[in-house]
């Protein structure tokens, strides 16, 4: 296979905001090229990080062109604060139903009169037939038969997403993947596990992790999904351009590897990583 010259291809960095999409390409000679476009624009182009690379090139998208882009975006942050994500399942350990939306019973106003819970993600849940102890040790052991029914009436109503969320499971995982397998099995489109998506101690911080997951993570793949499939994006480390988006942290990840709990902040993360740069 013939060695591709890194110096002969375009690189683009790309910032996808709720307003404007910021783009700035480096072409072969070393230019500097910035374009600024609207988001949404949607008699003009599809995407805006798309047409912008599609602009630099001069008019067509040629994979063999472009080395690497990176993005950060507001995709996941703005379905979140719009309630756009995708309907989700919460399948949670019985008698815990409630502890999501209860969590910490935090009060910043303490002497309001009129207490006002955050709106909760998830649209259904499941009580599990199962319980851990704090060491890891089983106490009831998960009994999954009764939860087909209720998960096959969930699918047939157009739910795609599932949140599982299990006490102790961060000590000991049997439970869940157990349970990850029945609900992979029966077709759901996105499962989110908690001891796979964060291995936290408290249940509420976990649990509310992996629900924000399940619920923005299909959203943000079917982007990420159409960025790669217009630019010929490949995995990491193969032949072709590489694709790779900002997380809430601050870092680069490979799109394949890009979830929801990571996306919130991609694009703020991006502006807080360009100020401590400048």
């Amino acid at each position: 296979m013939a060695q591709v010259d890194q110096a002969a291809l375009w690189d683009f960095w790309i910032d996808r905001g709720g307003t404007f999409t910021d783009v700035v390409g480096r072409a072969p000679d070393g230019a500097i090229v910035p374009l600024k476009l609207l988001s949404e624009n949607p008699e003009a182009y599809a995407d805006a990080a798309i047409e912008g690379i599609r602009r630099l090139l001069g008019g067509v998208i040629d994979p063999a062109r472009i080395g690497t882009v990176k993005m950060g975006t507001t995709v996941a942050t703005n379905a979140l604060l719009e309630r756009k994500g995708d309907r989700t399942l919460l399948l949670i350990t019985k008698g815990f139903r409630d502890a999501l939306r209860i969590a910490y019973q935090a009060r910043p106003d303490i002497f309001a009169k009129e207490i006002i819970l955050p709106e909760q993600l998830y649209e259904r849940v499941i009580e599990v037939e199962e319980r851990l102890r704090a060491d890891g040790s089983v106490e009831l052991a998960l009994d999954a038969d009764p939860l087909r029914d209720p998960l096959a009436q969930a699918r047939a109503d157009g739910i795609e997403a599932v949140a599982i969320v299990l006490m102790h499971a961060w000590k000991n995982p049997t439970h869940e993947a157990a349970l990850a397998k029945l609900v992979r099995g029966m077709g759901f489109a996105q499962v989110s596990v908690s001891h796979e998506v964060s291995p936290l101690v408290k249940l509420v911080g976990r649990g509310d992790t992996t629900v924000v997951d399940a619920y923005l993570s299909p959203i943000l793949r079917r982007y990420v999904a159409r960025v790669a499939d217009a630019l010929g994006a490949t995995p990491a480390g193969a032949p072709g351009p590489t694709l790779q988006f900002m997380m809430s942290s601050g870092g680069m990840t490979a799109a394949e590897r890009f979830q929801g709990k990571d996306a919130i902040l991609s694009g703020p993360a991006g502006g807080v990583v360009g100020m401590v740069e400048t």
